[in-house]
């Protein structure tokens, strides 16, 4: 029987309850609904112990885990699932980088580090990542904080063994991967965009800390919907690159339009909703217009746990056979993989 991954997660937010719920779901229902890879290196979704968990916030250190993920301001809703005592109290999490040493030891017993804290704040997360380093732990970053675009911190994890995935989840089934999905199409039908933009509301703390601190989100989002393009699809806001095309010289296609993100909205009656509203203005045949205006709804957190089963898996897999650095496995599930933009 295959070891079961024991799993520390950094942020006890919305992310968190849905993972740690989602993993009592499945275990007691064996359902398959909504995952998209049932056995990962041979690892099912119920193969997954939570054994650490870091917080900041005060109400929830020395909580057990599974009543701290209910305590605001988290307003992920309650699964239909029994929920056991975890057994794991929440820890205070890491202040500054002299707390490195502390939270590598509290790490003991672990083989994969999650970090699921708010984006904003790239210094915390890497020395989250040192400590996972010296712990001997996989790291995955869920946030736009660079870490595995930080080629010093990237080669760092190579050196010593170990799996750094990253950077910033694209959620399961939101506004990142359908905005990518139809950038694509348009361009495999041969239209010409013309413009394109995305706007996205919701109503978690993460929403709230993003809106308040963008930092690097806009520009991961950016990241998501040009990276794995090839370099004539019109998917960018910088014009195509110069050179031969198939059927005739770059000069004679039309110029690429742009495409924009709007600024974060932050609605507390939305919860843990979210609601993306996307808009592409295209051109077809005869240089008629095509436009397609799009409203999706999803719950978050719901979004990001439905993608952080795939990377610990694959994390897990990847050190137990030893393979350090970063899995391009998990490249489809990061809106900022290495080598994009920072």
């Amino acid at each position: 029987m295959i070891e079961r991954v024991r799993v520390a997660v950094v942020g006890v937010g919305n992310n968190t309850s849905a993972l740690v719920q989602g993993l009592a779901l499945y275990r007691q229902s064996g359902s398959l609904v909504g995952i998209r890879r049932p056995m990962i290196g041979g690892l099912g979704v119920g193969d997954i112990d939570v054994v650490a968990a870091f917080a900041t916030s005060e109400e929830k250190i020395g909580r057990d885990l599974t009543e701290a993920i209910f305590l605001p301001p988290n307003n992920f809703p309650r699964l239909h699932c029994e929920l056991p005592r975890a057994g794991v109290p929440v820890t205070k999490g890491l202040v500054d980088k002299t707390e490195v040493e502390r939270v590598a030891a509290a790490l003991a017993g672990a083989e994969v580090l999650l970090y699921s804290a708010p984006s904003g704040r790239p210094e915390t997360a890497r020395a989250y990542a040192e400590a996972a380093r010296v712990a001997g732990v996989a790291f995955i970053n869920t946030t736009s904080d660079p870490v595995a675009r930080d080629r010093h911190v990237l080669s760092s994890f190579e050196v010593a063994g170990l799996p750094l995935l990253g950077d910033d989840l694209a959620s399961q089934f939101g506004t990142s991967v359908v905005h990518n999905a139809l950038l694509r199409l348009l361009a495999e039908r041969g239209l010409t965009l013309v413009s394109s933009y995305q706007v996205n509301l919701g109503g978690t703390e993460d929403f709230r800390n993003l809106v308040e601190n963008p930092n690097t989100k806009k520009q991961s989002k950016l990241n998501a919907l040009t990276h794995g393009h090839p370099a004539d699809q019109p998917a960018t806001d910088q014009p195509a690159a110069d050179g031969p095309a198939a059927d005739g010289p770059a000069a004679d296609r039309p110029a690429v339009g742009r495409v924009e993100v709007a600024p974060l909205g932050y609605l507390p009656h939305l919860r843990s909703q979210k609601v993306a509203h996307l808009n592409i203005e295209a051109q077809g045949w005869g240089e008629t217009a095509v436009s397609l205006d799009l409203k999706l709804t999803v719950h978050d957190p719901s979004g990001a746990a439905g993608v952080n089963i795939d990377l610990i898996r694959i994390a897990a897999s990847a050190l137990r056979s030893g393979r350090g650095g970063y899995s391009a496995e998990a490249t489809s599930l990061f809106k900022s993989p290495p080598g994009t933009a920072v």
